[in-house]
This record gives C-alpha cells, sequence and structure tokens, in this order.
C-alpha cells in the first residue's frame, strides 16, 4: 500500500501507538512559547465552542491541536519547518492526514507569537468554511417542512 494512501482508523486517535501517547504527555509538559499562546485561546472550548487538544496523538503523528469534531489540525512550525527536507515530511503528512479525511492548517511559531489575532481569525475562516450548514429539519419532516413553507 502507498504510505500517502495510509487508511487511519476512525477513532479520535487514528489507530495511535502506546509509545505515541507517551511521547505526547511529554510534549504537552513542555509546550513552546507560541503554543502556550494559542492554547490559551483554544483551551476550554473558549474558541468558538469547540474542544481542542493539545499534543494530540493521532496514528504515529503527535497533532499540536486537535479538534476531533471538525477533523481539524492546527499546526505551529518552528524554524526547523522551513528546511527542505522537513516540508517534505510535512508535506507528506499532511497528505496522509488528508486522504483520511483531517484538514491540516499551519502557521509559524513567529505568527502566533506576533499577530495572535490574525492568525485566530484565519483559524475562525477555516473553521467556519469547514462546519456543515445546520439543517433547520430533520430528515423525516423535511416534507413538513416543505408544507409549512409554502
Amino acid at each position: 500500500m502507498n504510505s500517502s494512501k495510509l487508511q487511519l482508523d476512525n477513532s479520535m486517535w487514528k489507530g495511535a501507538l502506546p509509545d505515541t501517547f507517551s511521547k505526547a504527555k511529554k510534549l504537552r509538559g513542555n509546550m513552546t512559547q507560541a503554543e502556550s499562546i494559542l492554547w490559551s485561546h483554544l483551551r476550554q472550548n473558549k474558541f468558538l465552542g469547540l474542544k481542542f487538544r493539545r499534543q494530540h496523538p493521532i496514528q504515529n503523528f503527535i497533532a499540536d491541536f486537535y479538534c476531533h469534531q471538525l477533523e481539524l489540525i492546527i499546526e505551529i512550525d518552528g524554524l526547523y519547518h522551513q528546511t527542505r527536507v522537513q516540508q517534505e515530511v510535512d508535506s507528506k503528512r499532511s497528505e496522509i492526514l488528508n486522504f483520511n479525511g483531517i484538514q491540516v492548517i499551519r502557521f509559524t511559531n513567529n505568527e502566533v507569537e506576533h499577530q495572535i489575532e490574525s492568525v485566530l481569525q484565519k483559524i475562525e475562516v477555516f473553521v467556519k468554511k469547514s462546519m456543515p450548514l445546520p439543517r433547520p429539519y430533520p430528515e423525516s419532516h423535511r416534507e413538513e417542512a416543505l408544507i409549512l413553507k409554502v
């Protein structure tokens, strides 16, 4: 099977291995300044009422921030993400995640540290585009709803 087409399971952790959980726990205790700044805006459902998790294991990856409801990962990239090799790794990782229905958006440490309001606005626009439109009536009442509108 082509690694870019690796199918992940449907759980919140998409088949994460035990050692990935251990690494994630260590990372939660050692967040970067940029991660701490963004986390202060995402934690406790503060951002649009959405539940985000930090340093969340997904298969053999660890997402900086993950919203299971939207299957959305937010990554905060340090300087090493600017190297050609790391950009290729990040691209392949995003391809695998996208194939499995998980969207990935990225920001740099600098953006988060110096332009947090802009970052939050970009996330909000992305989220609103990603959220399914609410249906005013359940499928079973659709015919009744059409009659009421006439």
